[in-house]
């Protein structure tokens, strides 16, 4: 293992980011991902928007199991604004992963409902989604998706009333509803475009540049250093590493072996096809009074084969 190299996000969520004494890494990753679009546009530094953790929330999923073969690590955070965040890695394909972001979003949002409550005081949700398989069509590396109401024949966009917004303290009425954020890490290509990109090169690579400036990379280079695990931590992640590898080569053996087995379907498709072309041109010659030869040569099929067309 390169002494170079650091803690992958995935097992540092499980064991070390969780105290608080490191919140800055995530509070860092997070800022420079659901606040990106709305801080370029703000030229003041002190008045972009920061991330702040609140709380780290336990759930299922937070728990370390050393046999754990599922591959899904999560984090579920309070920020400062009251805001739930949830952070989801996935190694492993899975066809219906769309609808598992949607459930783990409605579970949250019913979780953090009070009995007798009123709708408004249902909490926001944020998924934040980091897959390292192809998920869906498409080619980008980053996905957002929030929620719209678009006019059918005027194509205007629903907005909330003035009451509305001073209820909420909210001036959209996506910003009410959960929003998903979906990182492809292996459609990146290494080439850090912004700061963003900084964080998503350290997912892919689990590696920081020394020129990288994004928010919480410090903080991370500095906590996540392979080096500073020592005795048993050292060799737990080493047998995580392992079996993260062990997983990923065996989820690309199935997909060669379902590729493999398709091509071969489809090839032995063809060659019946082509047979059955063949019988039915050997048939027609044969009605036409063509010697056996003839057909032979045009076809392509046995001796055996074209007599007993002749006896059929």
């Amino acid at each position: 293992m390169p002494e170079n190299r650091l803690i992958s996000l995935d097992w540092a969520m499980k064991r070390l980011l969780r105290s608080k004494s490191n919140f800055e890494i995530l509070e860092g990753f997070l800022t420079e991902l659901i606040y990106k679009e709305e801080n370029d546009k703000i030229e003041e530094e002190e008045s972009k928007k920061y991330l702040k953790i609140e709380e780290i929330l336990e759930s299922e999923a937070n728990q370390e199991k050393e046999n754990d073969k599922f591959n899904r690590v999560d984090i579920k955070l309070k920020n400062s604004d009251g805001e739930i965040v949830i952070v989801e890695i996935q190694f492993s394909s899975q066809y219906d992963y769309f609808q598992r972001m949607l459930y783990g979003v409605s579970k949250t949002v019913t979780e953090h409902l009070k009995l007798g409550s009123d709708y408004g005081n249902i909490v926001k949700v944020i998924s934040v989604n980091i897959i390292y398989f192809d998920l869906g069509v498409g080619d980008d590396y980053l996905y957002h998706g929030k929620t719209l109401f678009k006019g059918i024949n005027r194509d205007d966009t629903l907005k909330l009333s003035t009451r509305s917004q001073n209820r909420f303290g909210k001036t959209k009425v996506s910003e009410l509803y959960p929003e998903y954020f979906v990182i492809k890490v292996n459609k990146f290509n290494d080439i850090a475009k912004n700061s963003l990109d900084e964080w998503i090169y350290f997912l892919k690579n689990e590696e920081i540049k020394s020129n990288f400036s994004a928010k919480g990379l410090d903080k991370a280079k500095e906590t996540l250093d392979i080096m500073q695990l020592k005795g048993k931590d050292r060799l737990r992640y080493e047998r995580y590493i392992e079996r993260r590898r062990d997983e990923r080569s065996y989820a690309i053996t199935k997909e060669i072996e379902i590729e493999e087995a398709i091509e071969k379907g489809i090839k032995q498709g063809e060659k019946e096809g082509q047979k059955k072309e063949k019988i039915l041109i050997a048939k027609n010659l044969l009605m036409q009074g063509l010697d056996a030869n003839i057909i032979i040569n045009a076809t392509g099929l046995s001796i055996e084969e074209i007599e007993k067309l002749k006896k059929e």
